[in-house]
């Protein structure tokens, strides 16, 4: 059975949500704020997926958010009552997946649930193409590993889908709107600003590899570029 992490101050709201969870068939463990989720996740090695709310005591969600990074790339919704622009940016830059605004639907944040789900196991699937080179970079899509000039590369989900798709299609320009349909689904409720902000931070982390290869096609969108040679 499929186990959820919901972190959420409020009861009611983390009741409704793990009861909804479990009609669905999941299996849910709960925490009561931030430093509870930390601890929760590093007891449970087989949480699948994170729900966490934004504005909780002791630490907040995007700090949850951070901690989670450095050491997983299990996929977490981020809940909040305030809709406002930074909130949104603040979360996608934190690491997180999918950003839901309080009041919302269950049912519709299992939806959620289920589709980014579905997204992280088809991401580390092998293909036909299971390893992936250019330029001392070198991509193992079947290990989910990124490695550069024999270094490992640290990145989010969001980060590895964005260079998978660009490195398997290299020179075809994708735009914001294909990669957020791509990676962050259709019911992605969001703005390309997203992609933006995650494709900054890849390129940062790539350093000059990245600066040489991911190229920002102004006005269009992204793409790997290398030698047809």
């Amino acid at each position: 059975m499929t186990k959820i992490l919901i972190a959420d101050d409020e009861v009611l709201i983390r009741r409704l949500v793990c009861d909804f969870l479990k009609k669905s068939g999941y299996e849910t463990v709960e925490a009561t704020d931030g430093r509870d989720a930390i601890v929760k996740f590093a007891e449970n090695k087989d949480v699948k997926l994170i729900i966490c709310d934004i504005m909780m005591p002791e630490m907040d969600g995007w700090e949850v958010c951070k901690k989670i990074r450095e050491t997983s790339n299990v996929p977490i919704i981020v809940l909040t009552a305030r809709a406002q622009e930074f909130d949104e940016l603040a979360s996608f830059e934190s690491g997180a997946d999918d950003y839901v605004t309080k009041p919302f639907s269950p049912s519709v944040l299992v939806k959620r649930v289920e589709a980014l789900l579905k997204r992280s196991e088809s991401s580390k699937r092998p293909d036909s193409s299971d390893v992936v080179k250019e330029d001392g970079l070198t991509v193992n899509i079947a290990a989910h590993t990124v490695d550069l000039d024999g270094s490992a590369v640290e990145l989010t989900k969001k980060e590895y889908d964005i260079l998978v798709k660009l490195i398997k299609n290299p020179n075809r320009i994708y735009s914001r709107e294909m990669l957020l349909d791509d990676i962050w689904g259709i019911d992605f409720d969001g703005d390309a600003r997203a992609v933006d902000s995650h494709v900054a931070r890849l390129r940062t982390k790539l350093g000059a590899w990245g600066d040489s290869h991911l190229k920002t096609v102004y006005g269009v969108g992204y793409k790997i570029e290398v030698s047809e040679s």
